[in-house]
């Protein structure tokens, strides 16, 4: 694409991300669904310990497992669209760490414990890809105010994945510890890059914008502007790929 204008992708992206939503969606129900009927113990589950349960998580974390592969038409559309700086570190490491990671679960521990961070991610996916659905709409991009408040989700469910992890490290129940510990340690990986993505994007620009205002430079925040008119609008704003 170096040399290539951007394609627009506004059709294919808006079904592409309905459909992602939809799979998050029927992914997390039956999640809940079968940790309830098997009855699950939150602080730890061993593996193939809750019968036709267990069966049923499985067959739903095989689609999960799948669905980071399908995951990875995001750097695909980034590169369509030339938003390259979107690729970022964080971006690469994230989709390609979490489809191997989820190959070996699916082969050593598809079920018992593992449930647990599958469930809250396909719960914040609902959000996140509903979200980038609407945004491939222009109409609806000024209504779209609630993007860091995904990143905010998305930091809970580490945390929380994290604190339910290490629970079974104190109170195990049989679940390889070897699983528990790297766990851990990749959630860990996540919060500082995730955070470090937070700051610079929320809390750098936050105040950014403050002292443009103060300097008496009008932002533009999701397409809303303050104190220009229409024209003058039009005329400072910066053309769009799509």
């Amino acid at each position: 694409m170096k040399d290539r204008q951007p394609y627009s992708c506004r059709r294919i992206l808006v079904v592409y991300n309905l459909a992602l939503t939809l799979l998050s969606l029927y992914m997390f129900y039956e999640l809940v669904t079968a940790v309830w009927q098997g009855g699950y113990n939150f602080f730890c589950q061993g593996t193939r310990s809750a019968g036709a349960a267990d069966d049923k998580i499985i067959h739903v974390l095989w689609w999960y497992y799948f669905s980071k592969l399908i995951e990875f038409m995001d750097t695909f559309f980034f590169i369509l669209r030339k938003n390259n700086h979107q690729i970022t570190f964080l971006h690469v490491y994230h989709h390609a760490t979490m489809l191997n990671i989820w190959w070996f679960v699916m082969n050593w521990v598809p079920c018992g414990h593992s449930y647990f961070g599958a469930t809250f991610n396909s719960f914040i996916h609902v959000l996140m890809y509903s979200y980038y659905g609407l945004s491939a709409v222009p109409a609806m991009r000024p209504y779209l105010w609630w993007k860091k408040y995904i990143t905010q989700g998305q930091l809970v469910q580490f945390v929380l994945t994290m604190f339910q992890t290490s629970c079974a490290v104190v109170w195990p129940c049989g679940f390889p510890m070897g699983w528990l510990y790297f766990q851990i340690s990749y959630m860990i990986s996540l919060i500082i890059l995730f955070m470090n993505f937070y700051i610079k994007t929320y809390k750098k620009h936050g105040a950014s914008r403050k002292k443009d205002y103060r300097n008496g430079v009008v932002a533009s925040v999701n397409g809303h502007t303050n104190g220009m008119t229409p024209a003058e609008t039009v005329k400072h704003r910066k053309p769009r790929a799509d």
